[in-house]
């Protein structure tokens, strides 16, 4: 190993951040730091609390929950739904319509 150590040293994940810049007015993609202020106060939470409680709200309305649809059942796959399916109950129909 060698003697002379690095001066930079990556922070861990969890401790780095980002600069958060209030708005001067509050307008549908930021708000002003009373704004924020109010907030914490009304939930009884730290403004960083607001901050990622905001940020996981957004998350949620936005980001899939599920995988991406890989595209169109191969014949294996309807085969092997077909047999779970019990005998004289349904009918397997390729389309709706």
């Amino acid at each position: 190993m060698s003697t002379k150590q690095s001066t930079s040293r990556r922070k861990p994940a969890a401790t780095e951040g980002i600069l958060l810049r209030y708005r001067d007015a509050d307008t549908p993609y930021g708000v002003t730091r009373k704004t924020a202020s109010q907030l914490a106060k009304t939930l009884g939470l730290t403004e960083t609390q607001v901050i990622h409680a905001a940020l996981a709200h957004f998350a949620r309305q936005n980001l899939p929950r599920y995988e991406a649809d890989t595209g169109p059942l191969t014949a294996e796959q309807k085969e092997a739904i077909h047999e779970l399916q019990p005998s004289g109950r349904m009918t397997v129909k390729e389309s709706l319509f």
